[in-house]
């Protein structure tokens, strides 16, 4: 895919981060991939970001025509905030995943990637989660929404046999620009700053952290290789750990001892999440590369060079 034409498309709402984070991190996207500084203006490139948001289908579609494949990311994230806003998550979330599906219907685009979340699991499924799992007591209503968005595209398979439609779970994705309000992120600037780091549960809970540059490679191996139809695949680390011994990781690489203050398990909190990746490394030949310590200091560098 190197040498693509992208359009990347954007709402730059103000959730579930600010809007100036994104900005920030559009404008080193199109720093880096054009030397232009303003994602706003047009520019001669092979790269362009386009305000817009998903659920309208006037201003995206003609930002798809002519394109090989739809790499659908967008979306409301996070398990806590979506108690407050079901109605928003369902409407962006499965929405704007039908609404991009209609899209590629009506184009001819034969390749349709998008991002669904570890969360669809909930915790009644046995570990490690397998993608044959039923995956019916979503604990949020994001995850309420994300497996709403998966039967929509599984359904939506019927009519377009032709399409080749991967629906990517992704297990608690961390690396550098990771949204601020995520653990690993939050933690490493509490360490950093000497401030307390707020750990819910006794420490126990377990997560399988899997690197963003391992996601991406991810994403790509489903565009080049997803087979006709639809198929869903995890792609998490598959060792996961205890947040406990995450925060003792981080104190190590910092060198800064953790102050820690244990809190409430907040609502729709899983106990676990741990990916059986077999479907993703025997479909799409991938498999996670980052060590967690190399994954670890990627976001502690990041951290130091941008403070807020």
């Amino acid at each position: 895919m190197m040498g693509e034409d992208v359009i990347v498309v954007d709402d730059f709402s103000n959730v579930p981060y600010p809007t100036a984070y994104k900005h920030r991190n559009a404008r080193d996207l199109v720093d880096a991939a054009t030397g232009v500084s303003d994602p706003r203006r047009p520019v001669e490139s092979r790269l362009r970001v386009v305000p817009a948001c998903v659920t309208d289908r006037s201003a995206v579609a003609p930002l798809a025509k002519g394109a090989r494949a739809i790499i659908h990311l967008a979306g409301l994230a996070g398990v806590r905030p979506s108690f407050a806003a079901p109605a928003q998550y369902a409407h962006v979330n499965v929405e704007g995943t039908a609404v991009m599906l209609e899209i590629a219907r009506d184009q001819g685009i034969d390749t349709f990637v998008f991002a669904s979340s570890s969360s669809v699991y909930g915790s009644t499924t046995p570990l490690p989660a397998s993608e044959n799992a039923p995956a019916v007591a979503p604990e949020s209503p994001y995850a309420a929404s994300k497996r709403g968005a998966e039967l929509i595209a599984r359904a939506h398979f019927l009519s377009t046999p032709a399409l080749r439609c991967s629906a990517l779970r992704f297990f608690t994705v961390y690396g550098p620009r990771q949204r601020p309000e995520m653990a690993i992120t939050l933690f490493v600037r509490a360490i950093l700053q000497h401030r307390k780091i707020v750990l819910f549960g006794d420490g126990t809970m377990r997560r399988d952290f899997t690197h963003v540059d391992d996601i991406v490679r991810g994403v790509l191996r489903a565009v080049e290789c997803g087979p006709r139809g639809y198929r869903a695949y995890n792609l998490g680390s598959g060792a996961p750990i205890e947040l406990v011994t995450l925060v003792e990781m981080l104190g190590e690489l910092t060198g800064i001892r953790p102050i820690v203050e244990h809190a409430p398990v907040p609502l729709g909190d899983v106990e676990a999440t741990y990916a059986d990746i077999s479907n993703a490394r025997n479909d799409l030949e991938w498999e996670p590369r980052v060590p967690m310590r190399d994954g670890l200091e990627s976001v502690i560098e990041w951290v130091k060079a941008n403070p807020e």
